[in-house]
C-alpha cells in the first residue's frame, strides 16, 4: 500500500502527536479544510488513520495513526532516505544541495 507525499506528511504530523485534531494539521501543512478532509478519508479507508471525537467539543475531530498507519509511515521514511541517498550519489557535492531542494519542491507539488 503507498501513500502520496501529502498522507505522508499528514501521517507524521498525527503519529508524532497522537489525538491531534484534523484542523491543526491542516493549518500546519497548510491544506484547505476540503483537502483534509479527502486526505484524512483516503488514510482511513486504508487503516492508517482512525479519528475519534474531542472529549470536550464533538465537532472537532482528533486523529490517531493505527499500527498499520505507524508501518506506511516508517515505510515511507525508509524510501524518502533512499531516493535522497540515490540523488547525493549522483550528484557533485556542489550540485547535491541544489538537487535535494528541487526534489523537496517536485514532492510537495504533488497533488492529494
Amino acid at each position: 500500500m503507498e501513500l502520496t507525499p501529502a498522507q505522508f506528511a499528514v501521517l507524521q504530523i498525527v503519529a508524532e502527536a497522537p489525538g491531534v485534531s484534523s484542523a491543526e494539521v491542516a493549518r500546519i501543512e497548510r491544506l484547505t479544510p476540503p483537502t483534509m478532509s479527502v486526505i484524512v478519508g483516503n488514510l482511513e479507508r486504508k487503516g492508517a488513520l482512525m479519528r475519534r471525537a474531542h472529549p470536550k467539543n464533538g465537532r472537532i475531530q482528533c486523529l490517531e495513526a493505527t499500527e498499520m498507519g505507524l508501518e506506511l509511515m516508517r515505510n515511507g521514511r525508509a524510501l524518502v532516505q533512499a531516493q535522497k541517498e540515490r540523488i547525493l550519489a549522483a550528484a557533485m557535492p556542489a550540485e547535491a544541495a541544489v538537487a535535494i531542494d528541487l526534489w523537496l519542491r517536485r514532492v510537495a507539488a504533488i497533488e492529494v
